[in-house]
């Protein structure tokens, strides 16, 4: 198998024009802009920020709580979204 572009010599001017033209026209690794060069950012700048969602000024505490197995099913059967309706509920009665 012979290889049309090889590493071994240097490319000619056609050959050249014919390798920009297959890179150019590759939808997979569209070519960069002068904005994203302005706004990159270096692969140790993007690690220090860090993993995972950023902290939450007021983040919810876990915590066990027991209740009645009615109220919870009423609050199940209303949808998947109960415990955040639940935490709505609470929030109501605040003192």
């Amino acid at each position: 198998m012979t290889n049309k572009y090889s590493a071994n010599r240097p490319l000619t001017e056609i050959e050249e024009a014919d390798v920009q033209r297959m890179i150019a026209s590759d939808p997979d690794n569209p070519e960069i802009t002068e904005e994203q060069v302005k706004n990159r950012t270096s692969f140790a700048e993007a690690m220090k920020r860090g993993r995972g969602r950023p902290k939450l000024e007021s983040a919810r505490q876990a915590v066990t709580l027991r209740l009645d197995s009615e109220t919870i099913a009423r609050f199940q059967a209303s949808g998947d979204d109960w415990r955040s309706r639940m935490v709505d509920v609470l929030d109501k009665a605040k003192v």
